[in-house]
Order: structure tokens, then C-alpha cells, then sequence
């Protein structure tokens, strides 16, 4: 009887542990890749002309990092890149960009890149989502409200515009 605990308890500590290494081995490949990924861009932006498709990458690393204000200038230029095209495109990066803004707490920007995005594609959720928060932010509750409900007409299992629409009327309710 003895015995077979012993063997249980050995059974979980080893599942235990597997898991726990699988995750630490993904998590490495990852970082490493991400870091790979960094340097090669790094590298060819240094020293040559880059496209849209490169500095948004790296843009997006360094927002990873929370390089904020590298990450900008990079979003800048991508908007510059001759070979940038589509207007779904361009508000990625316009999103991007007022993310950025976000994370220096430059909600006023952040907002404004927010709506060029959605200028060129009033559907996307992401920046209806964005805008919300930054209006959150500054305290704009109805406007966030709005933007958060707006995400739902075009998106109704946006799980983060239902969580903040069910938030916001309450806090509505109550200021009321």
C-alpha cells in the first residue's frame, strides 16, 4: 500500500515538473527567437532603408521591451516607407503608434492615433478597444462606454468590450 502512494506521489511530482520544464523550454525558444528577430532588424535598419513590414516589427519588439519612444519613431517611419500600402495597414500602425503613446501615458496622442486607425477602417475592434481605454483614462466614461459598445456591434464576443461595457454602466448608475 506503501508503496503505491510512493508511486503516485513520484507520478505527480514528475508530471509536475514536465509541464513546468515544457513551459520554461517554450518560453526560452520564444524569448530567443524574439531576440534573434531584434538584432537582425536592428542590424539591417542601421544600415540600409527599410520596409514598412521591418519597422513595424521592430516596433513592435521594442513595444514588447517597453522601449515606447523607439518603438515611435519606427511606427513614424513605417508610415513613411514608400511600399507601404492598404489602408488596413496603415491603421495597424496607427494602433501601434497610439499604444505607444499609450504606454508614456500621452493619452491625448494616443487618442488621436487611435481614430486616424479607425478613420481608415472603422471596424477595427482592437482600436475601438484601445480608444476606450484611453478614455478611461482620462475619465471620458461615456465616450469609453460608447467606443467599448461601438467594438461590440462589430465584434458581440469581444470578451474585454463586455467586461468594460458591464463596468462602465455600473460606475454610470452609481455617478447617476
Amino acid at each position: 500500500m506503501d508503496s503505491n502512494l510512493l508511486i503516485i506521489y513520484l507520478s505527480v511530482l514528475l508530471a509536475i515538473l514536465g509541464s513546468s520544464a515544457w513551459f520554461i523550454v517554450r518560453q526560452i525558444l520564444k524569448t530567443r527567437k524574439r531576440e534573434m528577430s531584434l538584432e537582425r532588424l536592428e542590424n539591417k535598419l542601421t544600415q540600409e532603408q527599410g520596409k514598412a513590414q521591418e519597422y513595424y516589427e521592430l516596433g513592435s519588439i521594442y513595444l514588447d521591451k517597453n522601449l515606447y519612444s523607439q518603438a515611435i519613431l519606427l511606427f513614424q517611419k513605417a508610415l513613411k516607407a514608400p511600399d507601404l500600402e492598404g489602408e488596413e495597414n496603415i491603421a495597424i500602425i496607427y494602433n501601434a503608434l497610439g499604444f505607444a503613446h499609450f504606454g508614456q501615458e500621452q493619452y491625448d496622442i494616443a487618442i488621436r492615433q487611435y481614430k486616424e486607425a479607425l478613420k481608415l477602417q472603422p471596424q477595427y475592434v482592437t482600436s475601438l478597444n484601445n480608444l476606450g481605454h484611453s478614455y478611461e483614462r482620462k475619465k471620458l466614461t461615456a465616450q469609453a462606454l460608447e467606443m467599448y459598445e461601438t467594438a461590440l456591434i462589430y465584434e458581440p464576443d469581444n470578451d474585454t468590450a463586455k467586461r468594460r461595457v458591464e463596468s462602465l454602466r455600473k460606475r454610470l448608475v452609481i455617478s447617476n
